[in-house]
């Protein structure tokens, strides 16, 4: 039974119930991920151990992130770790680990990408070299699942999704123009193709919250959509790309705030 609980401040929160089963082959962790065709992610703008009762981000400056389910119920939580000096000095390009835990603060889903100074221009791109963003997808951690690597294109956003023995599986593709203001409030979407890049499979769109939001909270908002029967693997790789992403494109000096992902 799904079950409210309460964090710090009497906040209740509605957990997603995991599947009775385990499915063969499904990392532990992943099986919410069997039931569901669509993410929510939020830029938490409250503090995290006030929403999880769990005192496990000491540093509040740092991104922290709700991830739900289209009922609006809690899948995991997650949390970013980096070096404070990467954060001031580095900003979108710093190196970090995600940590995605479950309803009872475990860790299910580890998310690593490296720094990289000069890496982020479309028309440059090589996942080979230097200057392709890049990340990796553990789950359970310390278990390779994937990659997402940005690739080489002539202007729109573009990134290869790989399993673990670096083959591409699905792409994304974003748009020319990734703008999104008062003036502008329609999500952007960046199309999840597959293998071919030939047919559109679901979006990972990035959602207008509002003025206030968006620029005095700094705290962003995500949908992702897949098939539900999509390889939880490949669904636990769409989450990181939607990191990726967030953090290319969307992220923002933090100075009271963090952002939180749904």
């Amino acid at each position: 039974m799904n079950q409210p609980r309460s964090g710090h401040g009497g906040k209740q929160m509605q957990w997603m119930s995991p599947p009775e089963q385990r499915p063969l082959g499904c990392p532990p962790g992943l099986e919410y991920l069997t039931q569901i065709d669509q993410i929510l992610i939020y830029g938490e703008v409250e503090p995290f151990q006030d929403l999880t009762g769990l005192p496990i981000v000491k540093d509040r400056l740092t991104n922290q992130y709700q991830i739900k389910n289209s009922l609006g119920q809690q899948v995991y939580f997650a949390y970013e770790e980096s070096e404070v000096y990467q954060r001031n000095c580095c900003g979108r390009t710093r190196a970090f680990s995600m940590h995605i835990t479950d309803n009872l603060s475990q860790e299910v889903i580890r998310i690593t990408r490296p720094f990289k100074c000069c890496a982020g221009y479309c028309w440059c791109a090589d996942p080979e070299s230097s200057c392709s963003m890049e990340l990796h997808v553990e789950s359970p951690p310390g278990q390779v699942v994937g990659y997402v690597k940005q690739t080489k294109s002539i202007w729109s956003p573009l990134f290869a999704v790989q399993d673990g023995n670096q083959q591409t599986v699905l792409k994304i593709s974003g748009p020319c123009n990734v703008c999104q203001s008062t003036c502008c409030t329609g999500d952007i979407d960046f199309r999840i193709l597959d293998q071919d890049g030939s047919q559109k499979i679901g979006r990972i769109a990035k959602q207008w919250g509002g003025m206030e939001r968006e620029w005095a909270q700094h705290a962003t908002t995500f949908r992702i959509e897949f098939p539900v029967d999509l390889d939880v693997k490949l669904k636990a790789l769409l989450i990181g790309a939607t990191f990726l992403i967030d953090y290319m494109y969307f992220e923002r000096s933090k100075r009271k705030t963090s952002v939180r992902v749904m």
